[in-house]
């Protein structure tokens, strides 16, 4: 990764700051962004923007963080919940892939890195608003990866099980919750950041160089054996 300039959307906390650690670590040169930042490297998905401060001309990276957990019956779930859902989750990586487009085409070799949820997949209850938003993602990750192929844009999603983070707190916030967070799972316990980080690094690096238009899941087990 040493000398790659890759953007993190998102790079302020859970997942996004574990990848943003590891690639300061490969010798990646960072450019990590979220709306919890101040000055240049403040930037909020929702918001209508028509450039990403300081961002350089050529990229070889993206990887979109930015994600919702807002589990609750169907029924109680009000339209203003799925579309935050989808502004969050998928035009907000809509606009900010339009932008990058022109950098990412520039290296020839780039890596687009959104993530999914096993919940689009897999039957879960109470996620039917998540579901739909990170279904939206897979699709978008398989067209991209298509469209973009010529120009040697790579594009994959990882879709993740129950992951240790601060937008996953609430489901975590218990012993109990965790025990029985740890026995959902195959492998005998719930995700950590750096699960995830690990296989986005992989999916930034030439390790990957002839994947692209992937969903991978990086879950436990969860979704494929019981």
């Amino acid at each position: 990764m040493k000398g790659k300039k890759i953007i993190i959307i998102g790079g302020k906390s859970g997942i996004g700051k574990k990848v943003v650690e590891s690639l300061n670590q490969k010798g990646a040169e960072v450019y990590a962004f979220s709306r919890s930042f101040s000055g240049e490297h403040h930037f909020d998905v929702l918001e209508d923007f028509e450039a990403i401060p300081n961002v350089p001309e050529e990229i070889h990276g993206l990887v979109y963080c930015p994600g919702t957990i807002n589990l609750k019956p169907f029924k109680r779930l009000t339209i203003d919940d799925f579309r935050h859902d989808l502004e969050v989750n998928y035009l907000g990586a809509i606009k900010t892939l339009q932008f990058l487009e022109n950098s990412l085409k520039k290296s020839k070799t780039a890596s687009v890195v959104l993530y999914s949820s096993i919940a689009v997949q897999t039957g879960l209850g109470f996620h039917s608003s998540i579901a739909g938003a990170k279904g939206a993602i897979e699709g978008l990750t398989r067209s991209l990866a298509a469209e973009w192929a010529n120009f040697g844009i790579r594009v994959n999603a990882i879709a993740p099980s129950l992951t240790d983070t601060p937008l996953a707190k609430v489901l975590l916030s218990t012993d109990d919750k965790r025990n029985t967070a740890d026995k959902r799972h195959p492998l005998g316990r719930f995700g950590k950041a750096t699960d995830i980080a690990a296989a986005t690094i992989f999916l930034l690096s030439d390790q990957s160089s002839w994947v692209t238009g992937q969903v991978i899941k990086v879950d436990g087990g969860i979704s494929a054996i019981k």
